[in-house]
């Protein structure tokens, strides 16, 4: 260990406070904390720091109003108003899906923190009838869509499933997978992937010690995906596979398509290389990102980067103008993925997020901060967008393909009660429009009741029964249903 070169370094970068412990750390201490700090690129990372936080000072409170124009028709599409297209667009996603040309791609580095556990939310349980995890129902959607295209196709098809795990849930998802026999899906065609760490900065600009001897970091944000493809060679797994379109999308949608054949056969018939799901933003204060044109490139811009003149802005029909909110639900070809990964990366943003970082004080103490301390440096997965002029954008319904979980159980929005809420009312939508009743303890039948309200019953559908509600050929067709 070259340690004066290491004092050398830190101290021309500015970070020399990162050796103050030094002295006080044990051989195996020393040699461990060496190497980590001899992986970082100081210089990268002190620019990164100050481009990073010079933009948002200079916007801040920045309103982009005169900047936007909302998505040009010709890119967009609506799964309510598509009439027959629904079914060209169906058709073209399962003949590629049945070619085994279409891999998905999850986005799987969150902890269930906010939902008081402290596994990976794809393992979470919201406590539908079956009692499957965010996991189990995304395996189980796989297995379908490669049925249902393969039925199309007449012949085996494999869709891949690639996860982009963080240091803190890959291990756990791993062997929650490894446990449950994958759930049915092939093993060869299960693919892992850790996404980097990046040090945690105050706001002076020092990287924070975690401990004596190491570095307080975090993931770089659903962004750092294209890194993290090009560290673990992930593009050229995807190449030897054949694969040339990719579903990406987050982990905790319990309502998400898996390989949704609508949204990449539509994205296909647009001859686009990047996708996006939406939902309809229906109220002006909804705190959700918007995708839109900005100096005329495509962009996901904040709710609070719009005035609230511009987010009350509708259009002749009485809808908002700016209602594409982005739901993390995204398209690639390949070509593009690889082009964004080898040859943009670089040039892709950080933004800043102060957050309460653990830290040691002078004396050496861990600090446990009650109040921001710090930023943490992360990329967003949508900041793609603007390298492309060939953006498809599909406007699906909320209640048929977005409820995510974000918050604890009890609360009043993003909660494990209304996934689980949402989801049962879908389902019970697709029994209705089967032809399915349900029928009372005295055979009286139950009243459907209007799309926009509760099931009346607790009721669930297998995603290894029907994908998107599809009627099964095989299973004998389901009448009724007692209560």
């Amino acid at each position: 260990m070259d340690i004066e070169k290491l004092r050398k370094d830190l101290k021309e970068h500015g970070q020399e406070q990162l050796l103050k412990f030094w002295n006080e750390l044990d051989e195996n201490q020393q040699k461990k904390f060496y190497d980590e700090l001899k992986g970082i690129d100081y210089a990268k990372t002190n620019r990164s720091f100050t481009v990073a936080t010079e933009d948002a000072e200079n916007h801040r409170g920045e309103k982009k109003d005169e900047r936007i124009k909302p998505i040009p028709p010709e890119h967009f599409g609506s799964v309510a108003r598509a009439g027959n297209n629904l079914k060209v667009w169906e058709e073209k996603g399962l003949q590629e899906i049945g070619e085994s040309k279409v891999a998905v791609l999850l986005l799987a580095g969150g902890q269930g923190t906010r939902l008081g556990v402290s596994y990976p939310k794809g393992m979470y349980n919201v406590g539908l009838p079956s009692g499957k995890t965010l996991y189990q129902l995304q395996a189980e959607r796989i297995r379908k869509v490669e049925e249902l295209a393969a039925k199309k196709s007449g012949k085996k098809c494999i869709v891949p499933w690639y996860l982009m795990t963080s240091e803190h849930t890959k291990e756990s998802t791993s062997k929650f997978f490894s446990d449950n026999d994958y759930f049915g899906l092939d093993k060869e065609n299960f693919v892992v992937f850790e996404q980097n760490t990046i040090p945690c900065m105050s706001f002076e600009g020092k990287i924070i010690l975690a401990d004596k001897g190491k570095l307080a970091r975090a993931p770089d944000g659903n962004g750092g995906l294209y890194a993290a493809l090009l560290t673990h060679k992930i593009l050229e797994d995807m190449e030897k596979r054949g694969v040339e379109y990719i579903h990406v999308y987050g982990v905790d949608n319990i309502l998400v398509k898996m390989a949704d054949p609508v949204f990449i056969g539509f994205c296909i018939g647009k001859g686009a290389d990047c996708g996006a799901k939406v939902v309809e933003k229906t109220i002006p204060t909804e705190a959700v990102g918007v995708v839109c044109l900005c100096d005329g490139k495509y962009e996901v811009v904040e709710y609070s980067e719009i005035s609230n003149n511009a987010a009350e802005k509708r259009d002749a029909d009485g809808k908002l103008t700016f209602r594409a909110g982005n739901i993390a639900n995204h398209f690639f070809t390949f070509k593009f993925l690889e082009a964004i990964c080898r040859e943009h990366e670089n040039e892709l943003p950080f933004h800043i997020a102060k957050k309460k970082i653990p830290h040691v004080d002078d004396s050496g103490k861990i600090v446990t901060p009650v109040t921001p301390n710090g930023i943490k440096l992360e990329k967003f997965v949508f900041d793609v967008f603007g390298f492309t002029e060939n953006l498809a954008v599909l406007e699906v319904l909320r209640e048929d393909e977005f409820s995510p979980l974000k918050n604890a159980p009890g609360s009043a929005k993003e909660s494990p009660e209304t996934a689980r809420q949402m989801t049962i009312d879908l389902h019970y939508r697709h029994i209705i429009a089967a032809g399915g009743k349900f029928v009372d303890s005295d055979g009286v039948v139950v009243p459907a009741v209007a799309r926009t309200q509760s099931a009346p019953v607790v009721c669930e559908i297998s995603p290894l029964l029907s994908y998107f509600g599809e009627v099964s050929t095989v299973e004998p067709s389901l009448k009724s249903i007692s209560l």
